[in-house]
């Protein structure tokens, strides 16, 4: 159990740092006023997106339901770890969204401001937050 959780904790470390850094791209790719930037913007996004925050996402999920199955009685029944799934599935929608965001940004379809690619980057610490007190208090 103790591999699978370092491996579970070492793919949401992965999976935190794309969703922390690509709206960071997003903001740089808008603000960007020559097409060479932001075809290398497009690039960098697609790559973070699909060869590193899906793939740890994915790992995260599976990792965790493994986690879970190791005493399924106890984990089915806390509280805490609804909340916490709660907010896995906000961030899941998160990660969906930013792909939205990632095609958009290469049909140069997108409509947000780099103001909004700002704020929309600081809310995965909101659910980091969240997650990590519930997993590690255990408040309910």
């Amino acid at each position: 159990m103790l591999w699978v959780k370092a491996f579970h904790l070492i793919a949401v470390v992965c999976w935190f740092a794309a969703l922390f850094y690509l709206p960071r791209l997003f903001v740089y790719h808008v603000d960007a006023t020559d097409a060479v930037s932001r075809d290398r913007f497009c690039i960098m996004e697609r790559r973070l997106y699909r060869g590193i925050a899906t793939p740890s996402m994915i790992a995260t999920i599976a990792l965790g339901i493994w986690l879970i199955s190791y005493n399924g009685n106890y984990y089915l029944k806390a509280g805490w770890l609804h909340a916490k799934l709660f907010f896995v599935l906000l961030l899941i929608g998160y990660h969906h969204l930013c792909g939205a965001y990632v095609r958009q940004l290469a049909a140069n379809t997108v409509s947000k401001s780099g103001r909004y690619f700002r704020v929309f980057n600081e809310l995965p610490v909101i659910a980091l937050i969240a997650i990590v007190i519930l997993a590690v208090v255990k408040p309910f």
